[in-house]
C-alpha cells in the first residue's frame, strides 16, 4: 500500500514546496504541491499539518553509538544501533573503524560486512586509520600508526566485502601513491585527516576530502595553511565538521560556511560507544573515556569523539551560521549522496529510496522513513 503525506513544508534537497504532499511505497512515487494533490483511497494517508519534511540523513563519519561500537565486531550489535540512530534522522551510515591491530580492524571489517548484507542504512564503511600520524593522533592509539600500503588495503576491502568507501589518511607518510592509486580505481575517497600535511603536500597527492575539519590536522596559519587551509581554499575538496560547538568553535564553524560555502561541508557526528548514554566512564579503541557536559574525552583531556546526535548537528549549524534550511540539507544528505555516488540517497525526488525525515516545529524528529517504512518518536 501506498503511504502519502500531505500539507507539508517539503524540502527536496533541489527546492522547497511550502505546501505539498509525497506520496511513496519503497521509493518515492510523487512529490508535489497541494495544488496538484489527488486523494487516492487505497493510500495510507498522514497529515503532516504544515510540519517540514526533509531527505533522510547521512552520516559517514561515526565509531558508534548507544553503548556500542563498530569495532566492537557484531552484527547484531551493529544492527541495533542504527535502528536507535533513525530518531536522530539517520537513514544513511559510514560504519567507521579506528586505529587498532589489523586483527581488530579485520573483525571489525567482517562484521560489519555481515550487517551490511541484510542492513539498509549501511551504504558504506569509513576506515579511519591506523594510516595517520602520531604528531595528530587525537583519539587514535598511536602505537598501531603505520604508513598506508596498497596491499593491506586490498586485503580489508576484500573482507569488507567491497563496502570500503572512505579512509581518513596522513599522505605525507612516505610514498603512498600506490595505496592512492588502489583506492581511486576502487572508488574509495581519500581523505587527510589525523594529519601534518602541508599545502604542497595535499596539492600532490589524490587526497579530495579532509576527516573532521580543524580537528587532528594541521591547522592554518599566515605562512602555511596546512591541511585546514587546504579544504577551505580548495572547491571540489569536501570537508567534514562537527558541528557540536565544542569541536569547532560556533564562530569558527560560522567562517568555515562562510569560507566553503555549503556546497562542500559534510556534517557528521563522529559520535562514539556513550552517544545516547547516561554520563560517566565509556570506552574507545581500548582507551577510557569520560562524558560529561556532552563532551567525551580521555583522561587526558583530549576530545575523543562526540556524543553528537545528527539531529543537534543539523540545529547547530542553522544556529551557528544562520544558514538555511536549504542549505543544512544540502550538508546533511544532499553533499554525502552526491560525494560518494548515493544515487538513490539524499534527495526527495520520484524514483529515489522513500528515505524521509518528517521534523516538528522545533526541528525535532517527528517520524523517520526509511525505504518507505515509517518509524515514530513522539
Amino acid at each position: 500500500m501506498a503511504k502519502t503525506i500531505i500539507n507539508a513544508k517539503i524540502y527536496t534537497g533541489e527546492d522547497t514546496i511550502e505546501s505539498g504532499y509525497i506520496r511513496f511505497e519503497d521509493t518515492i512515487l510523487e512529490v508535489n504541491s497541494m495544488a496538484d494533490y489527488q486523494e487516492n483511497p487505497a493510500d495510507e494517508t498522514i497529515d503532516a499539518n504544515g510540519q517540514s519534511i526533509v531527505p533522510g540523513f547521512i552520516d559517514v563519519h561515526s565509531h558508534g553509538g548507544y553503548g556500542i561500537d563498530n569495532m566492537d565486531a557484531n552484527p547484531e550489535l551493529i544492527n541495533v544501533m542504527t535502528k536507535k540512530m533513525l530518531a536522530e534522522g539517520i537513514t544513511s551510515y559510514f560504519p567507521t573503524t579506528m586505529t587498532q591491530s589489523d586483527e581488530n580492524i579485520e573483525k571489525s571489517l567482517a562484521g560489519i560486512a555481515v550487517s551490511a548484507e541484510s542492513n539498509p542504512m549501511i551504504q558504506g564503511i569509513h576506515l579511519e586509520g591506523p594510516f595517520v600520524s602520531p604528531a595528530y593522533k587525537g583519539a587514535q592509539p598511536e602505537q598501531f600508526m603505520r604508513k598506508a600500503d596498497a596491499e593491506t588495503m586490498k586485503r580489508w576491502n576484500e573482507i569488507s566485502g567491497g563496502n570500503l568507501r572512505l579512509v581518513t589518511y596522513a599522505p605525507e607518510m612516505g610514498d603512498v601513491s600506490d595505496f592512492e592509486t588502489y583506492c581511486v580505481e576502487n572508488n574509495i575517497v581519500l581523505s587527510a585527516g589525523h594529519s601534518g600535511a602541508t599545502y604542497e603536500q595535499l596539492m600532490d597527492s589524490k587526497v579530495s576530502h579532509v576527516t573532521h575539519l580543524f580537528n587532528g590536522q594541521l591547522g592554518l596559519h599566515h605562512r602555511e595553511i596546512g591541511v585546514a587551509g587546504f579544504a577551505l581554499l580548495e572547491d571540489d575538496v569536501y570537508a567534514e565538521m562537527i558541528v557540536d560547538g565544542f569541536h569547532i568553535t560556533p564562530a569558527m564553524v560560522k567562517l568555515a560556511y562562510k569560507t566553503k560555502g555549503a556546497d562542500n561541508i559534510l556534517l557528521i557526528t563522529d559520535s562514539m560507544r556513550g552517544k545516547g548514554q547516561t554520563e560517566g566512564e565509556s570506552e574507545l579503541g581500548g582507551q577510557k573515556v569520560f562524558v560529561k557536559d556532552k563532551q567525551a574525552r580521555l583522561e587526558n583531556g583530549a576530545l575523543a569523539g562526540s556524543v553528537l546526535t545528527f539531529i543537534d548537528a543539523f540545529k547547530n549549524i542553522l544556529e551557528f551560521t544562520g544558514c538555511s534550511i536549504e542549505e543544512a540539507v544540502k550538508m546533511s544528505s544532499v553533499n554525502q549522496a552526491r560525494e560518494f555516488g548515493l544515487t538513490n540517497k539524499g534527495q526527495l525526488k520520484v524514483g529515489l529510496d522513500a528515505d524521509i525525515v518528517i521534523l516538528d516545529e522545533t526541528l525535532n524528529v517527528h517520524k523517520t522513513i526509511l525505504g518507505g517504512k515509517i518509524h515514530e518518536f513522539k
